[in-house]
């Protein structure tokens, strides 16, 4: 298998108009967060199908996926990947950690190609999160892509704690919606604000004590998607907290 005959896979199921329409829905316009990119009009079914085809591509073939200037090359070849860790992933693996911490190092090495929130969102949980899940030790990981100066990386941090969320492990996402409370962007907002919302799911106890903290600081936006599932009444008495911030 080759990369060379997955974009041709993928080309057969492209469609011209969706090709028209991405560009737009994912800000790959001028001033765009994803400004340069490029689409072929592919639908996640079918790329989901050319990564099942293609599950075996290997790593050399992966990174000429990863390179390339089609959004769906490397969202797909980023499927394929995480199929691979999910796979390795499995209990009577054998060669489980070691093929687990290779996958991984491999996709810290590429996040170059992580650049849009789709590729992040379907990859960092399911990837680097799942795997520190199981590496206590190694949570440090995420200082890197937290301290980036690259949006996509930085919410690559915060993305992967979903994971540790799920797991009823929550320091990481507080100790990154502390640290990246200032960041600015609005994808970091929502990212931040979501993971805050799936702590509260998971405890709300702790999504409360983190905003008797910073309920009045926080961006709107982070709080209006951290409390977005609870009550009519304890919305409306975070939001007045946040005004009572302002005044």
């Amino acid at each position: 298998m080759t990369a060379k005959q997955f974009l041709a896979a993928l080309s057969a199921v492209a469609c011209e108009e969706k090709s028209a329409f991405l560009p737009g829905f994912f800000q790959a316009v001028p001033g765009g967060y994803g400004e340069g990119d490029r689409f072929l009009g592919c639908v996640v079914p079918d790329q989901r199908q050319v990564a099942r085809q293609f599950r075996d591509l290997s790593r050399d073939e992966l990174v000429k996926l990863f390179a390339s200037p089609w959004h769906e090359c490397r969202l797909t070849g980023m499927f394929i990947l995480v199929g691979q860790y999910e796979r390795a992933a499995k209990p009577k693996n054998p060669h489980r950690d070691f093929e687990c911490s290779e996958i991984v190092e491999f996709y810290l090495a590429n996040l170059d190609a992580v650049n849009n929130w789709d590729i992040v969102d379907t990859t960092a949980p399911k990837i680097l999160g799942a795997w520190l899940v199981e590496n206590l030790d190694e949570r440090s990981v995420l200082d890197r892509p937290a301290a980036s100066d690259v949006l996509w990386e930085r919410r690559v941090a915060v993305l992967a704690t979903f994971s540790l969320i799920k797991n009823d492990e929550f320091e990481e996402i507080i100790a990154l919606a502390e640290r990246l409370m200032s960041d600015g962007h609005d994808l970091m907002n929502k990212a931040i604000g979501w993971m805050l919302r799936k702590m509260g799911k998971r405890d709300q106890s702790r999504l409360e004590k983190f905003l008797k903290k910073h309920a009045k600081t926080m961006p709107r936006t982070m709080l209006r998607y951290s409390i977005e599932k609870l009550s009519i009444e304890d919305r409306t008495k975070w939001m007045e907290r946040s005004l009572e911030g302002e005044g």
